[in-house]
């Protein structure tokens, strides 16, 4: 079914409001029409490509470790010295030196000789694994007794057994992790070919909406949105590029939509996107180009009257005005294609974990209603405490530690279901 959108001279055909698409299906549209669309690539030094994706694999140079080395504090030894050691019956063994830590070894071990070692150093000559100075004890200047037998390799590192020269260090698509950072620069990878950023273009849009650093007036209210949205995107990997404010006015808004497109791999509408006489951004979004809008309202609460859609290749989003919806949409279909266009081959992942739900919510077949909790620790693990409010409500989510979600066949949650709460 479709409509006329009638505005002045122009009469725009649109796909009927609400002919809601489920959550998974949403995103599966544009997922599916973006493709193999990428933002490009650049070179980053690896100590400054913390969560960037990478954008061709990272191969080891060298091994590592260069060579084989102590795992703990103790003394090198032959092992066979050791066979048999116990408490009741020790190996006497005779200290010939030590290989100090940075230093190749300069002794080599006979039969019944040890070194001092030391973690991370090199072992002498001959050894060829370590007793644990826990398992020794001094009986003389020169000579310890080992109460505890080891077997060769014991308590070594062995050379590569990190990793080895032209094995993968990290895959092509992957978001860097501090350990990926460690593991790159352990190998001497001190640069990294990653996805740029996708540039999110913002919007916000409404009479209303005052500058955070103004008062408002009768009837105003801050704008919170582009600051909530803007965080949102870094989060996500993208870099936001916030517009300002623009009034009702649809030439208003056609300009910035246009300055939008220009500027950004991603467009944002934040408000604009509830059915009234005054919801322009369908609209304003419909003209920009082809193919146009995909998506008008998806069945989930709150979010219901999201506006998603593509002008050649740019995602262009509309967002409810609404600072919980706008946050819940955010996450459900704007981070994924931010995501997709950086070629990430996993999603900028939350921590969830199970909960058991505090007390009742109502829900309604047909939608997925998502609910901020809070979360405390009860005798048999984490308790999901509802916290109820209205989606224009921002500080119900400032409370919550995260969102737990009604499916869309069930018509509602008893105190004592289990949950899965996404993390803040």
């Amino acid at each position: 079914m479709r409509r006329r959108l009638s505005y002045g001279y122009l009469t725009i055909p649109m796909p009927e409001l609400f002919n809601l698409l489920p959550p998974d299906e949403a995103i599966a549209v544009l997922l599916e029409r973006i493709g193999g669309v990428r933002t490009g690539s650049e070179t980053v030094l690896v100590s400054s490509a913390l969560d960037r994706v990478t954008t061709k694999r990272c191969v080891s140079p060298a091994g590592l470790p260069a060579f084989a080395r102590s795992a703990m504090d103790g003394y090198s030894v032959r092992a066979a010295d050791t066979f048999g050691a116990s408490d009741s019956m020790p190996a006497y063994l005779e200290v010939v030196g030590e290989v100090p830590m940075g230093r190749a070894p300069q002794i080599t071990l006979g039969p019944g000789q040890v070194a001092v070692a030391y973690t991370g150093g090199m072992l002498a000559g001959a050894a060829d694994a370590v007793v644990m100075i826990e398992h020794t004890h001094s009986v003389g200047e020169a000579t310890i007794e080992v109460v505890r037998s080891v077997a060769p390799g014991e308590n070594v590192v062995q050379s590569d057994e990190d990793v080895r020269a032209g094995q993968d260090v990290v895959p092509e698509g992957h978001t860097m992790r501090p350990q990926d950072l460690g593991a790159l620069l352990a190998v001497g990878v001190t640069s990294v070919e990653v996805a740029r950023r996708p540039r999110v273009a913002i919007v916000s849009t409404g009479d209303e909406l005052v500058e955070p650093a103004d008062e408002p007036g009768p009837g105003q209210v801050r704008d919170i949105n582009t600051h909530t949205v803007a965080a949102l995107v870094e989060r996500a990997g993208g870099a936001p590029v916030p517009l300002g404010i623009f009034p009702d006015d649809l030439e208003a808004q056609r300009g910035a939509a246009r300055e939008a497109v220009d500027c950004g791999d991603i467009v944002v509408f934040s408000a604009g996107s509830s059915v009234g006489s005054r919801d322009m951004t369908a609209r304003v979004l419909a003209e920009l180009g082809g193919p146009g809008v995909l998506v008008h309202g998806i069945s989930i609460k709150p979010g219901k009257p999201t506006i998603a859609g593509l002008v050649g290749d740019t995602p262009v989003f509309g967002l409810p005005g609404n600072p919980v919806s706008a946050m819940v949409v955010f996450n459900l279909i704007v981070r994924p294609v931010i995501r997709s266009l950086m070629g990430a081959s996993e999603p900028a992942t939350s921590r969830v974990v199970p909960a058991t739900l505090a007390s009742n919510v109502p829900s309604a077949p047909g939608r997925q209603d998502f609910f901020p909790v809070r979360l405390e620790t009860g005798p048999g693990g984490l308790v999901a405490e509802p916290i109820f409010g209205k989606s224009n409500l921002i500080f119900t989510l400032v409370r919550a530690d995260g969102l737990a979600s009604v499916s869309l066949d069930s018509g509602g949650l008893y105190a004592g279901d289990t949950v899965h709460v996404t993390t803040f």
